[in-house]
């Protein structure tokens, strides 16, 4: 059974960077892809970035492509994504996910079938 796993995130001032991991496990091949998603309070959950095992092709939502940047460590199974400059619009509870088969590069949510249980992301002063 897939499992993914979150972790990194922390409560922090603007300007600083985190990056977040997201360790996966259950596959049986190395060609899936990995999304991350974010959910602010009070707004929709919203697409990140995401990158596909296979060829370590990325795709970003336009919103965060200046600023965010996913990366895979294949001997851990984990993927990461590095979040600098923070912003008070970065608080979100960020996710992990990845779908069941789709390995189509993109950021429908609802396209994604095993999720991670999210970690929170704060950005203040």
């Amino acid at each position: 059974q897939v499992q993914i796993v979150e972790s990194g995130g922390s409560l922090v001032q603007p300007g600083a960077s985190l990056r977040l991991s997201c360790v996966v496990s259950g596959f049986s091949s190395d060609d899936y892809l990995i999304g991350w998603f974010r959910q602010a309070p009070g707004k929709e959950r919203e697409g990140v970035s995401c990158i596909r095992t296979r060829d370590d092709a990325t795709h970003y939502a336009d919103s965060v492509k200046d600023r965010f940047t996913i990366s895979r460590d294949k001997a851990k199974n984990t993927v990461y994504l590095q979040i600098n400059n923070l912003k008070p619009a970065d608080t979100a509870v960020y996710y992990c996910a990845a779908p069941a088969y789709i390995t189509q590069l993109m950021l429908d949510d609802y396209e994604y079938d095993y999720w991670g249980q999210g970690t929170q992301v704060t950005v203040s002063s």
